[in-house]
């Protein structure tokens, strides 16, 4: 798709969440992958931390993050799998607005053309909340380069046309 050079680029301010009982900064290598890709592009990051698989704690922090306006764009890494600590799509749930639905679908079109048929155990989703954009990711590496890449990187470019996310900012909290 097309990027309008007469637009001006406009940096977003993105948060980044890591979900895991196991990572910590040292070893967060798709929290790495995250924060290179969007400071590569431009953009800002605003924030980053790691919580554990925990819905409360993965709710508390998205609301601090959705409240704070330095804060435009939410992407959280981890926890969208099936097993029984993986809560991530749950507490999306718990502060979204509305749902994305495409985002998790387009997500695991693009997944299975590297990973086939496992990428049926992503629940991958997004949300606006109170005006701030939540996008899921799974875990991987992998995961988090075919969502940047393959979706987030034009989405997050307001250059971007026929449509973006970000020249929607301004009126996601209309009511």
């Amino acid at each position: 798709m097309p990027i309008d050079e007469a637009i001006a680029f406009r940096p977003v301010r993105i948060a980044v969440l890591t979900v895991s009982d196991t990572r910590t900064m040292a070893d967060d290598r798709s929290g790495d992958r995250l924060v290179e890709r969007l400071t590569a592009a431009g953009h800002v990051l605003a924030d980053r931390m790691i919580v554990t698989d925990d819905a409360d704690a993965i709710v508390a922090r998205l609301h601090a993050w959705i409240d704070d306006p330095q804060v435009e764009v939410i992407l959280t890494t981890g926890g969208t799998g099936v097993t029984g600590r993986d809560v991530t799509p749950e507490a999306l749930a718990r502060v979204q607005d509305k749902e994305i639905p495409g985002f998790g679908e387009l997500f695991r079109w693009l997944s299975y053309q590297s990973i086939g048929t496992s990428t049926i155990q992503s629940r991958a989703t997004a949300c606006v909340a109170r005006g701030t954009y939540v996008f899921a990711l799974p875990g991987s590496t992998g995961a988090v380069t075919d969502a940047w890449d393959g979706i987030l990187a034009t989405q997050l470019d307001i250059r971007h046309k026929p449509c973006n996310f970000v020249e929607l900012l301004p009126r996601l909290g209309e009511r």
